[in-house]
């Protein structure tokens, strides 16, 4: 069901809201019928976490969804931990860039 002020992300297949008005940054998604994502992460909750080097937090973590670019200057990965999906977020600058 849609809930108020939904964004549509085709690129991901997912609708999402809430973010922004919630005070505790709760995010509310909601996926398309074709959404290539892994079932618990479509059926359970999970909590975000911010880190500062996303390739050292997903050593030995069971990875279910490999690290991507959903915006500029995010990358994002979820893992599991003990049944429960996790996604690990690392922001940088989009003015960040490596000089040849």
């Amino acid at each position: 069901m849609a809930r108020p002020g939904e964004a549509h992300l085709p690129w991901l297949k997912v609708h999402v809201s809430g973010f922004e008005s919630s005070p505790y940054g709760v995010q509310w998604m909601r996926f398309d019928e074709d959404a290539p994502y892994p079932e618990v992460v479509k059926s359970l909750p999970h909590v975000a976490f911010e880190v500062d080097d996303l390739a050292r937090a997903l050593e030995g973590k069971e990875i279910l969804i490999q690290p991507n670019c959903p915006s500029p200057g995010v990358t994002v990965a979820m893992i599991i931990d003990d049944g429960a999906p996790i996604e690990l977020l690392e922001f940088r600058s989009t003015s960040d860039h490596k000089e040849s």
